[in-house]
């Protein structure tokens, strides 16, 4: 047999084994490593690059170390999963290095991070001032993640009591000018509805690069040509997203704003608004359907 030849289908072959070992040892492996995970992704790779290179020793052998690498990565994920002792000592326990607005300097430098790389990563969670961090904990991935303080954390609905109503997942109902029955099906909507949708753009869905209908039921679609304009109703949703925002700045106003008489003006405002759009949101969803 060809030198080449041998190296070639031992290649493909490794290839398969990685493959179906890294199916066997799950997305962990694959998303945000741990110390030993690191460790057996670099060994696992390794190994596999012998097997497929190294034409004078038996393949064989290298398959059993293949093979022991990722038992005993299975075995011992298995144990982290039934034992908390365990993972505390594979993959270590978070570090605190900010705590109630304070860097404590010990554990910065236990894990060997410079202030220059603490502000770095505090940058990439938006916190831009040290002033507003809380807590900053540096998990056993290695990311860092921030609690703003409370003052610095932007206001939800509820901080605001105003009720929402549960985010339907969207879901992608073409791909590449192709229906995708299912996610159409889940959307409570049909492939009559949908032509319509496009009739409106004079376009049709062998047209469409990307479609997506959001938790509200509007269509969202990217053309392989830029110069289709989106369908009407995606205008519809863009009022209504206005008028919302419009009605929760008039609610924030409310809770901050001292003046009695200014307050309940406020408040007045951000009601008859959340009024107008429950209106406007019920019309739409007639007329659209």
């Amino acid at each position: 047999m060809p030198q080449w030849f041998e190296i070639a289908w031992r290649t493909v072959l490794a290839v398969i084994i990685l493959f179906l070992m890294t199916k066997l040892l799950g997305k962990r492996q694959v998303s945000q490593l741990s110390l030993f995970e690191y460790i057996t992704g670099i060994t696992i790779g390794s190994i596999a690059a012998y097997v497929s290179l190294d034409a004078e020793t038996e393949w064989g052998l290298g398959l059993v170390s293949l093979t022991v690498w990722v038992a005993c990565s299975y075995g011992i994920e298995f144990v982290q999963i039934k034992s908390k002792k365990m993972r505390d000592f594979i993959d270590s326990k978070g570090s605190v290095l900010i705590e109630h607005g304070k860097v404590l300097e010990k554990n910065l430098k236990k894990e060997r991070l410079t202030t220059d790389e603490l502000m770095e990563q505090l940058r990439k969670k938006s916190a831009f001032r040290l002033a507003d961090v809380e807590f900053a904990i540096m998990e056993p991935s290695g990311d860092i993640n921030v609690l703003l303080k409370r003052e610095n954390q932007p206001l939800t609905p509820k901080d605001l009591g105003i009720p929402v109503q549960p985010e339907k997942e969207p879901q992608t109902v073409i791909m590449d000018g192709q229906i995708m029955e299912e996610a159409l099906r889940k959307s409570g909507r049909d492939q009559h509805w949908l032509d319509k949708k496009l009739a409106e753009v004079k376009a049709a869905v062998p047209d469409v690069f990307l479609g997506q209908i959001d938790g509200s039921g509007e269509l969202y679609a990217d053309f392989y040509d830029d110069r289709h304009k989106q369908p009407k109703q995606q205008k519809n949703a863009g009022l209504l997203s206005a008028l919302k925002e419009c009605e929760t700045k008039l609610a924030l106003a409310g809770v901050t704003e001292t003046e009695p008489a200014a307050k309940q003006a406020l408040q007045d405002a951000s009601a008859a608004l959340d009024k107008l759009f429950r209106e406007l949101q019920g019309k739409l969803a007639h007329t659209d359907s």
